[in-house]
């Protein structure tokens, strides 16, 4: 059940030396390149606070901005992980290319993006994708997919002679603005490659962020 990882070059501080954001948009780009279903795809952990205390959820989501501000992924508002951010705005998000060796994880506190971004992005949806983000009133219980299916058939006949359809009031995006950001790259003998990069708050200069470099 163990990879051997290993071929490519070994990570180095001096990749990093314009910052995080150009190594993290490279690494998608090279699984894209290598055919890597879904290569935005991350693994978001926020946390639920309960009477028994908080407890940790995480899912998959599409990274669907990237900045040397931060992450930005949209949803619904009112699902769980709308919810969960709500009352404790901070996160972390993995991604993960197994195929090729190479994982980055970010961490930091999370807020909205403005109704103007939001805007920009919901009209590049396709409009089925759009249709189903009002069909569905994410996270809650449904008593069958027959309930479902006749959701979205009365927005998609709700909207039939309505050409740009509109926001929902409950969706939106969120950016994670990270504090600290980990490159992890496999390595013979299990000897990863692992870097963190640690930010001021609110900095995006190259200039302020701490290097160091993390035994596997």
């Amino acid at each position: 059940m163990r990879a051997e990882y290993g071929g490519d070059p070994d990570l180095d501080e001096s990749w990093l030396v314009d910052g995080w954001e150009p190594v993290l948009r490279n690494w998608i780009e090279q699984a894209t390149r290598a055919g890597i279903a879904e290569p935005n795809a991350m693994v978001l952990a926020t946390v639920e606070p309960t009477d028994a205390g908080p407890r940790p959820a995480s899912r998959t989501v599409l990274c669907k901005g990237l900045s040397p501000e931060g992450v930005t992924f949209y949803t619904n508002y009112g699902s769980a992980k709308g919810r969960q951010l709500a009352a404790v705005p901070y996160a972390s998000i993995t991604f993960a290319w197994p195929a090729l060796g190479r994982q980055v994880n970010l961490r930091g506190p999370v807020g909205s993006v403005s109704p103007e971004a939001t805007s920009v992005y919901w009209r590049s949806r396709p409009r089925n994708s759009q249709l189903g983000a009002w069909a569905s009133q994410q996270s809650q219980p449904i008593a069958s997919r027959a309930d479902l299916d006749r959701a979205l058939a009365e927005v998609t006949a709700r909207f039939a002679d309505v050409d740009q359809i509109p926001v929902p009031a409950n969706w939106g995006g969120f950016i994670l603005r990270p504090e600290t950001v980990e490159f992890w790259q496999g390595r013979r003998s299990r000897l990863h490659n692992r870097i963190r990069v640690t930010l001021e708050a609110g900095s995006t200069d190259p200039a302020a962020m701490k290097l160091e470099r993390l035994q596997p």
